[in-house]
C-alpha cells in the first residue's frame, strides 16, 4: 500500500504570547464556559482593562485544546473541541477606518484569496458556511454598526461559526452574550505591576517598605492593566513613593471623561496623561506624530514623517527607544524586519494632542508622501532579487498604504496621487493575490472627477486605467477590462504617451488570450513588445507579455517557438533575480515538455512553478500549474493522485473567478486529465479521490504537489494524448 502525504490544515493565526497572563484565572475559566454555550460572546470594558489580552488567552486555550485533540488522535465528533475543528482566527480591526475595508480585513485574517468580482461578504459567507471555527474580533469600536451587521449575517449563514469579540461596548446582535470585564482585583493588580516592573528592570525588588506603596498605587489606578503597565515602566527610574507623588499632583489636572463617567474611565485618562506629562518635550512630540501611522511602522518611516526643526532626525532613534522603555511603543519582529507599534489607546491619546496642535493635516500628508515613495521603490525593486522581500514588505505595510490612499482621496486636488499609488501597486494586486482589493482602490480613484488644472497628471490616470484593465481581465470581467483599456489606449495616443499605450495594447492582448482569440492575442502581444522595445521598457510586465505571446503560440501548436521565447525569459529572470514572471515561463516550458513526452522534465518545471506561485500567493498561476501537473501525473500512470490534484484545484478556481477564464485552450489539460483518470478509476473511484483533493488546504496541496513520484515506484513516461496541437479542445467531454 502506498503511503499518502501527510495532510496539513491551517488551524489559525493567533500571535504568540510575549508576556505572562496574570490575574485573570477566574475570568478565563468563566469565559471558556460561556464560549461552550454561546455563538457570540463580547468582552466589554473600559479601554486598557485587558479585553484583548483576555480574548487572546481564551482563544489560545481553545487552540491548545484542538492541538491536544490532534495529538491524541481525536477527530471530529470525538471531543467537545470539534466545534472549533477548523481552528481559531484573529481579526484585528483597530486600524480599519473605512467600512468598505471591513470585509477585506476579515477575509485577510482568515487567509482567503479571491480574484473574482464577487463581494467579499459573499466570499466570507461561502468560506465559513461549511466550517467550524472560532473567530476573534478585536478593536471594532469605530465601526460598531458595520461590524455588528456583518457578524450577524455571517453567524446566520454559517452554523459552525462562533465569534469572540472584544470592545468597549456590545454589538447589539441577537443572541449575543456580554462578558463585562472589571478591573483587576488588588492581588492580581499587584502581581501584574510587580511582574512588569521586574521584566523592565530585573533589579527591581519588593520590600516591606515598598509593598504598601505599590498596593496603594494599584488602588489609585483602579487595577486597570494598561495603567499598571505604564506605571511599571516608570518604576525603572522612579521609586514607588515618587510615582505616587507625581500621580497625586496630576489627578486634578488630568482627570478627564464626561461628567458622571465611572471613576475607572478617569483613572485611565489620568494614567496616560500622567505618563504623557512625565515624558520629555521631544518624547511628547514624537508620541503625537507617531499617531498618524496605522499599525506597524519602521524607523525610516518614523524619521521621515516625524522629524523636523523641533525634532532633529538624528534624535528620533533615541526618542523611540525611550518610548519603548516606557511601554508607549512596542517593538515587534516581522517578515519585513523590526517594526514598532503603538497601543491603540495610547495612539488615540497622541492623536488628540496632534489635533490640538493643529499639525495633523501636515503629518498625514508627510505620511502619505512616505508611502508613495515606498510604493514607487517597491515597484522598481519588484524586478530584482528582492522580489519576495518586496512582497513581504507591502504585506506588512498594507495598513499604512491604505491610509495613504484614503488621504489622497480626501481632497480632489490630490486625486492624481491616489491614481498613481493605486496603479503603482499593480505588482501586489496581480502578483500577490490581492485582485479584489486592488479593484476596490482602482475603481475608487477612477470614479471621481479630477480637479481642474490636473491635465499635467494624465499619466497617473492612464496608469490606473491599464492596471484596472489588467485586474479586471484576471477577474474574468471582460467588459470592464476592455472599457478601461480602450480608454487608456485612446488617451495615450492623443497625448503621445507611448509607454501607457504599450501597456494598454499589452493588456488587450492578455484579454484576447484568456478569451481564446489566439490570433488576435498574438497580434496585440507582438505589437506591445515592439512598443516596449521602442520605449526602452524592460520589467516584469514586459517579460510577462513575452510569456503570454508564447502561450498564444503554444496553444496554436507552435511549441518550438513558444519554448524559445520562454527560455529567453527564464534566462533574463534568472539574471535579474525575478521569480514571479519566471513561474509563468516555466508553465509554458512544462506544457512543451509534456507535449514532447518528457514527463520528468515537465514535473520538475511545474514543481518550481507551484512553489513560486504559492510564495507570492498568486492563485491564478498556482491553479494553472496544478491543473497541468495533474495531467503530468496521470501520464506517469498515477490516476488516483491525478484525481486528487484535480479535486484540489476545483475550489481554487472559485477564488479566481470564471473557471479557466472560460477558455478551451487553458481548459484542455483539465479535461484530458479528467477523461484519462476517469477511464482508469471509473466514475465512482474518480469521484472519491477528487473529493479527497477538495478537502486539502492550499498549503497541503502545495506540499503534495512537491511529492517525489519515485515513492510510488518508477514513473511511467510517454507522450500524452493531449493537449493536441493547432486546435481548440472540445469542451463537451
Amino acid at each position: 500500500m502506498r503511503q499518502r502525504p501527510l495532510r496539513i490544515r491551517t488551524r489559525g493565526n493567533l500571535p504568540s504570547e510575549l508576556s505572562g497572563f496574570v490575574g485573570r484565572g477566574g475570568e478565563l475559566a468563566r469565559l471558556g464556559r460561556l464560549l461552550d454555550s454561546a455563538r457570540l460572546v463580547t468582552i466589554t470594558g473600559v479601554g486598557g482593562v485587558g479585553k484583548s489580552r483576555l480574548a487572546l488567552a481564551a482563544a489560545r486555550a481553545v487552540a491548545e485544546g484542538i492541538a491536544a485533540e490532534s495529538r491524541d488522535g481525536g477527530g471530529p465528533g470525538s471531543r467537545p473541541q470539534e466545534r472549533h475543528f477548523h481552528g481559531v482566527w484573529l481579526a484585528e480591526l483597530s486600524g480599519v477606518r473605512d467600512p468598505a475595508l471591513l470585509e477585506f480585513t476579515l477575509a485577510e485574517a482568515l487567509g482567503l484569496t479571491d480574484h473574482t468580482t464577487r463581494p467579499p461578504r459573499t466570499v466570507l459567507a461561502e468560506h465559513l458556511a461549511g466550517r467550524r471555527l472560532l473567530l476573534v474580533v478585536d478593536g471594532f469600536e469605530q465601526l460598531v454598526e458595520e461590524t455588528a451587521e456583518l457578524l450577524a449575517e455571517l453567524l446566520r449563514r454559517s452554523p459552525g461559526l462562533r465569534v469572540l469579540a472584544a470592545g468597549r461596548r456590545t454589538l447589539g446582535v441577537e443572541g449575543e452574550q456580554a462578558f463585562p470585564l472589571a478591573p483587576l482585583e488588588p492581588t492580581g493588580a499587584l502581581e501584574l505591576l510587580v511582574g512588569r516592573a521586574v521584566a523592565a528592570d530585573p533589579a527591581f525588588v519588593v520590600t516591606g517598605t515598598t509593598r504598601p506603596l505599590l498596593a496603594e498605587l494599584c488602588a489609585r489606578l483602579d487595577g486597570i492593566p494598561l495603567a499598571l503597565e505604564l506605571a511599571a515602566g516608570r518604576l525603572r527610574t522612579l521609586s514607588p513613593a515618587q510615582v505616587l507623588a507625581r500621580l497625586e499632583d496630576r489627578f486634578a489636572l488630568l482627570t478627564g471623561g464626561a461628567r458622571g463617567a465611572p471613576a475607572r474611565h478617569r483613572a485611565l485618562r489620568t494614567a496616560i496623561g500622567w505618563s504623557h506629562e512625565l515624558c520629555t518635550p521631544a518624547e511628547r512630540l514624537l508620541w503625537a506624530r507617531l499617531s498618524v501611522f496605522a499599525g506597524q511602522f519602521d524607523l525610516d518611516a518614523a524619521e521621515y514623517v516625524c522629524a523636523g526643526p523641533d525634532l532633529p532626525v538624528d534624535t528620533v532613534l533615541d526618542v523611540v527607544g525611550e518610548l519603548i522603555a516606557q511601554s508607549l511603543l512596542v517593538r515587534e519582529e516581522t517578515p519585513a524586519g523590526v517594526r514598532y507599534r503603538m497601543l491603540e489607546t495610547v495612539r488615540l491619546y497622541g492623536a488628540g494632542w496632534l489635533e490640538s496642535q493643529g499639525d495633523a493635516t501636515r503629518l498625514r500628508r508627510r505620511h502619505r508622501d512616505w508611502y508613495m515613495g515606498l510604493a514607487t521603490w517597491c515597484e522598481l525593486d519588484w524586478f530584482s532579487p528582492r522580489q519576495q522581500e518586496v512582497a513581504a514588505l507591502v504585506e506588512v505595510e498594507l495598513g499604512n498604504l491604505r491610509l495613504a490612499l484614503e488621504c489622497c482621496l480626501d481632497e480632489p486636488e490630490e486625486l492624481h496621487l491616489g491614481q498613481y499609488l493605486a496603479g503603482t501597486l499593480w505588482f501586489y494586486w496581480a502578483g500577490c493575490g490581492r485582485l479584489t482589493e486592488g479593484r476596490h482602490w482602482l475603481d475608487r480613484t477612477l470614479e471621481q472627477v479630477p480637479a481642474e488644472g490636473q491635465e499635467e497628471y494624465e499619466g497617473s490616470r492612464l496608469k490606473a486605467l491599464w492596471v484596472l484593465g489588467y485586474v479586471a481581465a484576471l477577474q474574468g470581467d471582460a467588459v470592464a477590462s476592455m472599457s478601461a483599456l480602450h480608454e487608456c489606449r485612446d488617451a495615450a495616443l492623443r497625448s503621445g504617451n507611448e509607454v501607457a499605450a504599450a501597456y494598454a495594447v499589452h493588456r488587450m492582448g492578455c484579454l484576447a488570450l484568456v478569451s481564446d482569440d489566439m490570433a488576435r492575442a498574438g497580434e496585440l502581444l507582438g505589437a506591445a513588445l515592439d512598443l516596449y522595445r521602442e520605449a526602452g521598457e524592460l520589467n516584469s510586465n514586459v517579460l510577462m507579455c513575452q510569456v503570454e505571446l508564447a502561450m498564444a503560440m503554444a496553444f496554436q501548436g507552435e511549441l518550438a517557438g513558444a519554448a524559445t521565447l520562454c527560455e529567453e525569459v527564464r534566462e533574463i529572470c534568472e539574471d535579474r533575480g525575478e521569480r514571479w514572471t519566471k513561474a509563468y515561463a516555466l508553465y509554458v516550458l512544462a506544457y512543451a515538455a509534456l507535449d514532447a513526452g518528457d514527463t520528468a522534465g515537465a514535473r520538475r518545471l511545474l514543481t518550481e512553478c507551484v512553489t513560486v506561485n504559492h510564495t507570492f500567493r498568486d492563485l491564478v498561476g498556482l491553479v494553472l500549474a496544478v491543473e497541468l501537473l495533474a495531467l503530468v501525473t496521470v501520464t506517469e500512470g498515477r490516476p488516483a493522485e491525478a484525481a486528487v490534484l484535480q479535486g484540489a484545484a476545483e475550489p481554487m478556481w472559485g477564488g479566481v473567478g470564471l473557471r479557466l477564464f472560460g477558455s478551451g485552450y487553458f481548459n484542455a489539460p483539465r479535461l484530458m486529465c479528467q477523461q484519462r483518470a476517469g477511464e482508469a478509476l471509473g466514475p465512482e473511484g474518480y469521484a472519491v479521490h477528487a473529493a479527497e483533493g477538495r478537502q486539502l488546504s492550499v498549503d497541503a496541496l502545495v506540499l503534495r504537489a512537491r511529492w517525489v513520484p519515485g515513492r510510488d515506484g518508477a514513473p511511467r513516461t510517454g507522450k500524452p494524448a493531449a493537449p493536441r496541437r493547432g486546435r481548440r479542445v472540445d469542451t463537451s467531454l
